[in-house]
């Protein structure tokens, strides 16, 4: 009897992070290279990963494209500006954003 085993890799696309959020995950933004101010815009590399309250975690992955699972790429942001914009849009009401290399901060939805 031959079992076949299932991966499921530890990601999540835009979609499932929203829904992850919404179910009490946090949102991780991890500095990933020192942030640098060119005019009036910072530039740097950050990722983001969604942590369960028992702390699974799942790193945000782009969905673009994918014809099969070895295609999988890490979501990367390069502006603070993108980073703010995507965390606006996933529904939170503001955005802390580390800025030095290895830094991270954490995200959650406030219920009022």
């Amino acid at each position: 009897m031959t079992t076949k085993a299932i991966f499921e890799p530890n990601v999540t696309t835009e979609q499932g992070l929203r829904e992850l959020v919404e179910n009490g995950h946090t949102v991780e933004v991890l500095c990933e290279a020192e942030a640098e101010r060119k005019g009036p815009s910072w530039y740097g590399l950050w990722t983001m990963r969604a942590i369960s309250p028992d702390g699974h975690e799942r790193l945000l992955v782009t969905a673009r494209n994918r014809p099969s699972h070895n295609d999988i790429k890490v979501r990367e942001f390069k502006t603070a500006t993108g980073v703010i914009s995507f965390l606006i849009g996933v529904g939170f009401s503001q955005a802390n954003i580390p800025f030095k290399d290895g830094a991270k901060t954490a995200h959650s939805l406030v219920s009022v």
